[in-house]
């Protein structure tokens, strides 16, 4: 699947959607507060053509962009982080109007319910995030304009958010975060969630 995507990945021309904010007041998440927040990416895979990135590149920059947007919440019980880095690409210098890639990550995530000691999503949620477009980035790609940690640290910050829209709907949906509340499991999505840029 994951080199489906990554020989597919070339071909993808996406549009940007809108930031969200984190000076901003949180949304409602009712009762969460950010426990653990533990990365890994002792097993991801480097797409064709894409910059190098270390572990610790990948565990920095997601492990930041958690603590930034989760750590604005202020509930009464912890629910403990697991993502794992399953795949990336970072668009390195292309060919401007002939050949210009688009960076991506593929992560799995688990949230973890600390005071039911169990995982709220027996399966790993599994979300492909891409970086954001501008006119630049789409005549030229990325690997011009941006430097590799500029495209780690967006690609991070557009999977917390689209990981923060997960959780939103599942609250909202399945009683995730309700105090004194019995969640459910979301029936299982059918594919990855897209997150497009900041």
């Amino acid at each position: 699947m994951i080199r489906a995507f990554f020989a597919a990945l070339a071909l993808v021309a996406l549009a940007s959607c809108s930031p969200k904010n984190l000076n901003e007041p949180p949304p409602d998440l009712g009762d969460f507060a950010l426990g653990h927040n533990i990365v890994v990416a002792s097993k991801m895979q480097k797409g064709p053509v894409s910059r190098y990135a270390t572990e610790d590149e990948w565990v920095n920059a997601l492990k930041s962009a958690v603590d930034d947007r989760f750590g604005r919440y202020d509930g009464d019980k912890l629910y403990h982080f697991g993502i794992s880095v399953e795949g990336y690409m970072l668009a390195p210098k292309g060919v401007p109007l002939v050949y210009t890639p688009k960076s991506a990550l593929i992560i799995n995530v688990t949230i973890w319910d600390d005071a039911r000691n169990r995982k709220l999503n027996s399966k790993p949620f599994q979300l492909t995030a891409f970086e954001d477009t501008n006119e630049d980035s789409l005549v030229i790609g990325s690997g011009w304009g941006r430097t590799k940690q500029q495209q780690l640290d967006g690609l991070s910050y557009n999977a917390i958010y689209a990981i923060e829209k997960w959780l939103l709907e599942n609250h909202q949906n399945y009683q995730w975060f309700v105090p004194g509340g019995s969640p459910s499991e979301p029936p299982e999505k059918e594919g990855p969630v897209v997150a497009g840029g900041q």
